[in-house]
């Protein structure tokens, strides 16, 4: 991995954790490198408290 793709996975990890409260992100790797960057967000609708 280059180290402007380095750069570029940084960059897009650091937006996506800005905006992320709860979740994960996940990354898939092929052939050693980084192919995709997924964001998994959670929004609760509910308290739990009021069940």
């Amino acid at each position: 991995m280059t180290p402007e793709e380095k750069e570029q996975v940084v960059a897009h990890l650091e937006k996506m954790l800005e905006t992320l409260s709860y979740g994960s992100i996940t990354l898939v790797v092929q052939d050693g490198k980084i192919i995709q960057i997924e964001k998994n967000e959670k929004i609760r609708l509910q308290s739990n408290k009021n069940r």
